[in-house]
């Protein structure tokens, strides 16, 4: 019997500007996610799907439609207990830390924020979690690779403990043999955590690897969803997720086969 839906999106539409400025970005998008598990979203870029992801997490607060997380109905503005319960991490390393902070205030915050004790405790966990040691508490962001950066996002988003993950090109700006680094990280995170994540990419061998389903996003509207058994077997019925299998070459392979050599 499948997982009941911790999260679900009904005819979500998002809009920016007006008149003859107006951008429809994303457009009556339907879908859900069970619990535990992790779904694709994929598309080019300017197709919707990280504007999906801001939606979600609260960062945008124009939007219509149904939106349903662990039951409750959302709103544009969120509480401190919806913030606990879901955590996004940024595709860009450099930009989602401020770099005059260190990666212990990086990682104090949050537990402030929501009044979480035990901060000595928790921050060493959470950076052991994600395979730096704690003596990385006291650097700050230019003292770090862009790996370690991501990292540090990572156990940022986690040490809250929430229940979902909101990943938005995660790997997106690292080197291939990184790229292979943080995706099995996130994998066995994904066990030890009993995380379900929606993970947004442009690289569908990333997203076969990672999830169980994916929806297909094109000028703001989902053209198809399928498991990834369905891509894996190469049987897309939406001429533009044909287009997007075939565009999927050695790049992405390069990822997968760096994946299976540091698993």
């Amino acid at each position: 019997m499948p997982s009941p839906a911790i999260l679900s999106l009904r005819e979500l539409s998002v809009s920016f500007g007006r008149g003859a400025d107006l951008v429809e970005a994303v457009r009556r998008l339907t879908f859900d996610v069970a619990e535990g598990e992790w779904y694709g979203l994929v598309g080019e870029s300017g197709s919707g799907k990280s504007t999906v992801l801001r939606a979600i997490s609260g960062l945008l607060l124009h939007w219509s439609g149904g939106m349903v997380v662990a039951g409750e109905p959302q709103r544009p503005r969120r509480t401190r207990r919806f913030h606990k319960l879901l955590q996004m991490v940024f595709q860009d390393p450099y930009g989602s830390l401020h770099p005059r902070h260190t990666v212990d205030r990086a990682l104090s915050e949050p537990l402030a924020i929501h009044r979480i004790g035990d901060a000595d405790r928790r921050i060493d966990r959470a950076l052991v979690d994600v395979g730096l040691d704690p003596s990385f508490r006291y650097r700050f962001p230019h003292q770090l690779s862009g790996g370690q950066r991501q990292r540090v996002a990572i156990a940022r988003a986690l040490i809250v403990e929430p229940r979902i993950l909101l990943l938005d090109e995660p790997t997106s700006a690292l080197d291939v043999s990184v790229q292979a680094e943080i995706l099995n990280l996130l994998r066995r995170l994904r066990g030890e955590h009993g995380l379900t994540a929606i993970l947004v990419s442009h690289n569908l061998a990333v997203v076969a690897h990672m999830c169980e389903r994916l929806g297909v996003m094109q000028n703001g509207e989902m053209v198809e969803e399928m498991s990834v058994g369905q891509l894996r077997a190469a049987a897309p019925q939406h001429p533009y997720t044909r287009k997007l299998l075939t565009a999927s070459g050695g790049y992405d392979r390069q990822v997968l086969a760096a994946v299976g050599e540091t698993a």
